[in-house]
């Protein structure tokens, strides 16, 4: 053996060193990562034909070897890191030649392109990338994120260390925007510090705050990173599940968990949510605290004068507060108590299945070993008792078609219980509501009476809904009847609208803050899976520009205005209409609706086509096409480019020798721990995309086929890697900052001002370590 080692060893020495170097190189980071599979597979491949890279592998002749599988220890299981002390045998490491490794490494490269990158299931969501880079890149070249920055400055300022809170706040913004970390550091680097050092902040606070909170775009969604953990997530954790109940003797991944191994994109949103939104205040926290520690280092910040009307504090607590508080908490209450809810009245042509144990029963002795060692033995013995129950009664009611009898007995029964108060129409008014409070907050020495008739249409829309809205009341009937309430609510919501605008706060900081509200919330809700949101995101941050730039030229912007009208109108028709006009039995009332909704589609296009003509007269959608084209362009060849590498890791044998080292040891917290700092260190020397691409694929068999929850373990990565890009020397988002930084901040102010920010990553990601339930409290919460 070369070196006394292993020649898979040496084949993923020679791989990483030549990985390294092409990096270094100065080639652009796609290319390089193409041609270090292609040579180091060459170098592999030169030293295997001379005889010089022998890999021992286990005798599976030998008599040990046949004992020990004789004692029920399965072939799979066996490896050189758990039995080294089983007969080997010397071999190359291409056990059918190079030839043969080349000639599959290209028929595999060509179909993992065709499966990954053109017509694969995971095209639909890497198309997420390519809307969310657009969404980011207009709201920064638009100066929409320079605006946040002003604003939130001088809401903050005048509080101790309030520039830094600010920087935290817009960083949280802009990588809800965002999620590229690179855009959010250089943003809030030219735009901030040098207000912040006129300040006479410290220079150590000052770019430690903007290079910490420039990371959240690695875990606030909608972050890049967390959409492509996802796609690859979602694979690994299913085939990985698969093989782990293959090798319990379960025959699928439900026997063994009791629950489908599947793992989404928009499950991963809910799971970085509140990791995020922790990090951002511990971020909030640390600036505020060393402000009362340090005052002359951090001191307070008068900018600008008065941004809105003077306000009590008690007016303060009771409209920005109160009022929106009890609002909000009692439509939930009046939810609860079934007050509001579904009047839906579809009826499924097919009965409900009866209630199955918890747990699959009808098992093998081996496979209900592992399930009692996974769930515990109550669990199991609470499935047991379960299913004998199910047995008592007769079995498992099966789904059967319904009858007309019993199908109009499920209607009547259905209007019976349905709730007095639909939730779409609780959903309006509460938003006309808070609208309304929050008018009577900004100018509470306005005259009210607008207000007041306002809320007096929304109640009376609330009881025309209670005393002649049926749930089998047809949709027009029902505009018809909620059609003068609901216009008195919006003339009085369109008053405080008014009034509303005057805030320079709310102007600023409402229009970006509906968007990402918007986007997020159709994909935290489950409405619907991230790329129609990131394209929703794409159109909405596109409109938002062009808006703010017809500002900038004194021009109306009636038409931006009227547009996103029109895209409310075209979607409360989808939602309460059926628009398949080609469908049986199709009404005037759906060709009305239709007509209505077609029109208001043909509009928000029209709204579309003007704000990108706008845009493109002020010098904005070319640069943001053009970035764009280019950030998606690196992701897709960086993609490309790392399925090669893989492919030339996995023909030698090095992700085989790599997971088999993992699984020897017993302890999967022992494992976890040694690839998150794996890839703490790699976060150093590469990209965020070359370790989603080229370490999680080897890794991913292993540390998604443990017991752990797959959402927890994608954000544990997530953050893992964040840390890693704050942390000098290597530090990503360090270089980003030293790039736009003045002269007077040198590379020490730099570096000491992270580490306290780098320890409270340290002490976010151990706390996500001991209490997992912070990942999973949220996807447990929205229904998926």
């Amino acid at each position: 053996m070369l070196f006394g080692l292993d020649g898979v060893e040496i084949g993923l020495i020679i791989v990483f060193l030549t990985l390294f170097a092409a990096i270094l190189s100065g080639f652009p980071v796609a290319f390089a990562i193409g041609g270090a599979g292609v040579i180091s597979f060459g170098i592999i491949a030169a030293l295997d034909s001379a005889g010089l890279l022998i890999h021992q592998a286990i005798d599976t002749g030998s008599d040990a070897y046949r004992a020990l599988v004789a004692t029920g220890v399965r072939e799979d299981a066996i490896s050189i890191f758990r039995n080294p002390d089983l007969p080997r045998i010397g071999m190359p490491v291409f056990e059918r030649g190079w030839e043969v490794a080349m000639d599959r490494n290209l028929a595999f490269i060509v179909n993992r392109i065709n499966e990954r990158v053109i017509a694969g299931q995971s095209i639909e969501t890497l198309l997420a990338v390519l809307m969310f880079v657009m969404m980011g890149i207009v709201l920064e070249r638009s100066k929409i994120a320079n605006d946040l920055l002003t604003t939130m400055a001088r809401v903050f300022g005048p509080l101790p260390g309030g520039l830094a809170v600010s920087i935290v706040v817009v960083g949280a913004f802009l990588a809800a925007s965002t999620g590229i970390v690179g855009a959010t550091v250089v943003t809030m680097g030219l735009l901030a510090l040098p207000t912040m050092l006129r300040n006479n902040y410290s220079p150590e606070l000052a770019t430690g705050v903007i290079a910490a909170s420039g990371t959240l775009g690695q875990i606030i969604p909608p972050s890049i990173v967390i959409v492509l953990l996802g796609t690859l997530a979602g694979d690994l954790y299913s085939s990985a599940q698969e093989s782990r109940a293959q090798l319990a003797g379960c025959t699928d991944a439900l026997t063994l968990l009791g629950e489908p191994a599947v793992v989404s994109v928009g499950t991963l949103f809910q799971a970085a949510m509140l990791p995020g939104i922790l990090l951002a205040v511990l971020y909030a926290a640390y600036a505020f605290g060393f402000a009362l520690l340090r005052p002359e280092a951090a001191p307070p910040v008068q900018l600008g004068g008065a941004m809105s009307e003077p306000v009590t504090r008690g007016e303060a607590l009771t409209w920005y507060l109160g009022v929106p508080a009890l609002i909000v908490v009692g439509a939930l209450a009046l939810g609860q108590v079934g007050v509001i809810g579904s009047q839906s009245t579809q009826i499924d042509s097919f009965s409900a299945s009866g209630q199955m144990a918890s747990l699959r029963t009808n098992v093998g002795p081996e496979c209900q070993a592992s399930m009692i060692d996974l769930h515990g033995q109550e669990a199991w013995d609470e499935a047991v008792a379960q299913q004998t129950a199910i047995d008592a009664a007769g079995g498992v009611e099966q789904s059967h078609r319904l009858s007309p009898e019993e199908r109009v007995q499920a209607l009547a029964d259905k209007i019976a219980n349905a709730a007095p108060i639909g939730t779409g129409i609780a959903i309006i008014a509460v938003m006309f509501a808070l609208v309304l409070a929050l008018a009577r907050g900004v100018s509470p020495s306005s005259d009210p009476m607008p207000l007041v008739v306002g809320a007096g249409g929304v109640v009376a829309g609330l009881l025309m809904d209670i005393l002649f809205i049926r749930p089998d009341t047809s949709p027009g009937v029902t505009v018809l009847l909620m059609l003068l309430p609901w216009a008195v609510a919006f003339w009085g919501c369109k008053a405080a609208a008014q009034r509303l605008a005057q805030n320079e706060i709310i102007r600023v900081v409402f229009p970006p803050l509906v968007l990402i509200v918007a986007v997020l919330g159709s994909i935290l809700g489950g409405i619907t899976n991230p790329t129609p949101a990131a394209a929703l995101g794409a159109a909405g941050a596109i409109m938002l520009a062009a808006w703010r730039k017809l500002g900038e030229m004194d021009r109306s912007p009636g038409i931006i205005l009227m547009s996103t009208f029109a895209l409310i109108v075209m979607i409360l028709l989808g939602v309460n209409f059926d628009l398949r006009v080609n469908a049986e039995g199709a009404g005037v009332e759906t060709w009305i609706a239709f007509l209505l909704a077609y029109g208001a589609y043909l509009y928000a296009i029209f709204g579309l086509l003007f704000a990108c003509w706008v845009l493109l007269k002020q010098g904005v959608l070319a640069p943001a096409v053009r970035e764009t084209a280019k950030v998606t362009s690196m992701v897709f060849t960086i993609l490309v480019a790392s399925q090669l590498l893989n492919l030339v890791v996995i023909s030698f044998g090095g992700e085989h020798y790599i997971q088999d080292f993992l699984r020897s040891f017993d302890d999967e917290h022992k494992v976890f721990l040694i690839v998150m700092l794996v890839l703490f260190v790699l976060g150093f020397v590469l990209d965020f995309l070359e370790i989603i691409y080229i370490v999680v694929p080897i890794v991913g068999p292993v540390i998604y086929g443990g017991s752990f929850d797959p959402k927890w373990v994608t954000i544990m990565i997530a953050v893992n890697l964040q840390t890693s890009f704050l942390t000098p020397p290597f530090g990503f988002a360090l270089f980003y900052l030293r790039g736009v930084a003045p002269a007077s901040v040198t590379t020490g102010h730099i570096y000491r001002g992270v580490v306290p920010f780098v320890l409270i990553q340290l002490a976010g990601l151990a706390l996500l370590w001991f209490a997992p339930g912070i990942v999973t409290i949220v996807p447990d919460l929205i229904p998926n």
